[in-house]
C-alpha cells in the first residue's frame, strides 16, 4: 500500500510598519499589529477555519484511514493567540483526533540554521515545548524553515532527538533517484528523510486553478489515479504545501475545497493508497540509501536553493547585520531583559529578507504576490531602519546592566 503524506505549512510573519529614518530612536512601534491582525483574521476566515472543518469532517467520515500533518510557526501561533483564538482551538480539535501530527520547526521561521546553531537549538527546543503544551505531544518530525536542509542541518536535527526530517525532492539533489522513497542524510545514523514530490504537490498548490494547464480541471479521481499508478517501488508520495493554498492562494471559487473534500474517498477507493503521517512513514519504512546534501536545498523557486532569501547584496547585508545583533540581544535575555531578544526573533523571520528578492520572470511574480512592499528596495530600507532602531535600544539596555546582571549574562 502506497502512503499519501499530506503535510501543510502554517505561517504568518509579523509585518513591519513603514519605518522611516526619522522613526529611528523616536520610540515608534516597529511592527504593524493592526495589519497583522487584519491579515490573520482574513486568512483564518478564508482558509484556516474552513479547511480545519473540512479535515475534521474527513477524519469523522474515514476515521484513522485519513491522516495528515501540520507545521505551525511560532509567529503564527503568537498571532492566533492574540487575534484568532478560535483558529488555535480548531487546530487543537484536530490534534485531539489522534490522526494529525504536529511537526517541529524553528520558533520564528528563521534561517538560524545557516548562521548560528546555538540560536537554531534555542528556537527548535522552545518550539517543540510549545507544540507539546498546545497539542499534547512533543514533535518527532522536523521541518526546517522553507524546507532548507543540508547534511549538517539533518545531523543537528538528529542530535536534538528527531526521528524524521522533511526536505524538497529537488532534481539537482536527487538526479535519477525518486522522491517517493525514504533516505538517510549523509553523516546521520538514525534520522530518516522524507522528500516532497514537487510535481504532485504543485498540481494542487499552483496549477489547480490554471485554465491553461492541460489537466484543468483536475478531478479527485484523476489525481488519485496518478498516485495509484506509480510503480511498485514508489512507497509514499509527499504532498507538502502551504496551508494558505486553500482559500487564500486558490480561492474557494476555484473548487479547491470541493476537490479536497472528495480526495480522501477517491484515494481510498483505489485500493492502492493509504494516508499516513510523516512519523508513521518513518516507523514503517527503512531508508533505501544515503543521500548526500552538501549544500542547502530549499523548496523555493526554480533553483531550489537559498537565493529566494540570500540571492542579492541587499538580502545578504540585511541578514548579516541582523545576526551581528544576536550576541548582545541574547546577552540581555540571559540578564533578564528579554524584550529586545524577542523583537530580534521577529526580525529573524525569513519573510523579511524574502521581500527583498529581485528575481524576475515567474519566480519574481511569486515574490511580488507575497510582499507588502512596492519594491524590494523599500523592503530593505524599512528593515534596516527597524534594525538600526533595535540596535540603539540594545546598546542602551546593555549600558544599564548592573554587576549582578552582567555576571548572569556571561554565565
Amino acid at each position: 500500500m502506497r502512503r499519501v503524506v499530506f503535510y501543510f505549512q502554517v505561517h504568518q510573519p509579523f509585518r513591519l510598519r513603514r519605518f522611516s529614518f526619522f522613526d529611528i530612536g523616536a520610540g515608534a512601534e516597529r511592527f504593524d499589529d493592526a495589519e497583522n491582525a487584519r491579515i490573520v483574521r482574513r486568512v483564518a476566515e478564508k482558509c484556516y477555519l474552513a479547511m480545519n472543518k473540512l479535515l475534521l469532517e474527513a477524519i469523522e467520515r474515514h476515521g484513522e484511514q485519513f491522516r495528515c500533518a501540520f507545521s505551525i510557526s511560532g509567529t503564527a501561533l503568537d498571532q492566533f493567540e492574540r487575534w484568532s483564538p478560535e483558529t488555535l482551538k480548531s487546530f487543537q480539535a484536530l490534534a485531539a483526533t489522534g490522526c494529525v501530527e504536529f511537526l517541529g520547526e524553528t520558533a520564528s521561521h528563521s534561517l538560524a540554521s545557516l548562521v548560528s546553531m546555538d540560536e537554531f537549538d534555542r528556537q527548535v527546543i522552545s518550539h517543540a515545548e510549545r507544540i507539546e503544551k498546545l497539542f499534547g505531544r512533543r514533535p518527532t518530525t522536523f521541518r526546517n524553515t522553507e524546507l532548507v536542509i543540508s547534511n549538517p542541518i539533518a545531523r543537528r536535527a538528529e542530535e536534538l532527538g528527531f526521528d524524521v526530517i522533511l526536505g524538497e525532492g529537488a532534481d539537482p539533489l536527487l538526479g535519477w533517484r525518486s522522491p517517493h522513497r525514504v533516505y538517510r542524510p549523509e553523516g546521520c545514523e538514525k534520522i530518516k528523510l522524507l522528500l516532497r514530490s514537487y510535481r504532485y504537490s504543485d498540481d494542487i498548490a499552483f496549477r489547480f486553478s490554471n485554465k491553461e494547464w492541460p489537466e484543468y480541471p483536475l478531478s479527485p479521481e484523476r489525481f488519485a489515479g496518478w498516485l495509484a499508478a506509480l510503480g511498485p517501488r514508489e512507497k509514499f508520495v509527499g504532498l507538502f504545501m502551504d496551508y494558505e493554498t486553500f482559500g487564500e492562494h486558490q480561492w474557494e471559487s476555484t473548487g479547491i475545497f470541493r476537490f479536497m473534500r472528495e480526495l480522501p474517498a477517491a484515494c481510498l477507493a483505489t485500493g492502492k493508497l493509504a494516508f499516513a503521517t510523516p512519523a508513521q512513514v518513518g516507523r514503517e519504512l527503512d531508508p533505501v540509501a544515503r543521500l548526500d546534501i552538501p549544500r542547502p536545498i530549499s523548496w523555493a523557486d526554480a533553483e531550489r536553493d537559498l537565493t529566494a532569501w540570500l540571492g542579492n547584496q541587499m538580502q545578504k547585508a540585511a541578514h548579516e547585520a541582523l545576526y551581528q545583533l544576536l550576541p548582545d540581544a541574547w546577552r540581555l535575555a540571559r540578564a533578564g531583559v528579554v524584550e529586545p531578544y524577542l523583537e530580534w526573533r521577529k526580525l529573524s523571520t525569513s519573510d523579511h529578507v524574502y521581500y527583498m528578492c529581485t528575481k524576475f520572470f515567474s519566480d519574481g511574480d511569486v515574490h511580488k504576490y507575497f510582499s507588502p512592499y512596492a519594491t524590494p528596495h523599500d523592503a530593505f530600507i524599512s528593515f534596516m531602519n527597524v534594525h538600526d532602531d533595535l540596535a540603539r535600544r540594545i546598546r542602551a539596555a546593555l549600558g544599564t546592566l548592573d554587576e549582578e546582571q552582567i555576571a548572569a549574562s556571561a554565565s
